[in-house]
Formats: structure tokens, sequence, C-alpha cells
């Protein structure tokens, strides 16, 4: 199997800026030779709000949405522009409540595949 370079990175919710505090919310992956970007989003809920900080929940869930919308074929403002530019618009350094980790490379065969398994190590916690 051909395995290609992809990059990802980590969206995350930080509801406090100043007290450093975050939570991994969904993943975004590019893979340039396959024309594969896409977000997926998982908010926990609970466990935001048990960073013990106000948050604007519709906000957030709006904001978290928007990374999957802008990687999709209706990409409203960011529509007709390369999947790599989408993809660097995405991951560009922002300092809000919504806002993606630093950009990850690796090689894989199957990005959509490589999206799951990043949602279940790096977003998803195990349930007892």
């Amino acid at each position: 199997m051909t395995r290609d370079v992809y990059e990802y990175a980590v969206i995350r919710v930080v509801p406090s800026v100043e007290r450093g505090e975050l939570l991994n919310a969904g993943v975004i992956v590019y893979c340039q030779p396959r024309g594969y970007l896409c977000a997926r989003v998982e908010l926990d809920e609970d466990r935001l709000l048990a960073l013990g900080c106000p948050v604007d929940l519709p906000g957030v869930r709006h904001a978290l949405s928007a990374y999957e919308d802008a990687c999709g074929e209706e990409a409203g403002p960011l529509r007709g522009e390369p999947l790599g530019s989408r993809f660097r618009w995405l991951t560009a350094p922002r300092s809000t409540v919504v806002q993606t980790g630093p950009v990850h490379a690796g090689l894989t065969g199957d990005p959509a595949a490589e999206l799951e398994r990043l949602l279940a190590r790096l977003v998803r916690t195990a349930r007892t």
C-alpha cells in the first residue's frame, strides 16, 4: 500500500486563555496527494464545564462546526480555495476560545482512517 504524507492539528477549546487550560475537541486532517481535507469534532461538554470557567456553549458549538463546514463542498467564504489554503487558514494561530494546536505530519495509506485513529487517541476518553 502506498503511504502519503498527511498533516493534522488538534482542534481545542480554551475557555480561559489566561488559565491555559484546554480541552481537545476535534481533529483536522489534510493529505495533499490524495486531495483530502476533513475535520471532525466531538465536544465533551461535561468535561469542558468541569474546567470551571464560564463557557458560551452555543458559541463554542458554532465555532467548532465551522471547522467541519470549511472542509466541505459548501465551504462558505473558503469555497473555491485550494484544500491546502483552507488547511493553512484553519490552522493559523489564534487567540480565541476555539483554536488549533501545532501542525504535525505523518504517513498514511488512508487519511479517513487516520482521522478516526487520531480522534480516538487525542479527543475521546475512555468511559468507565
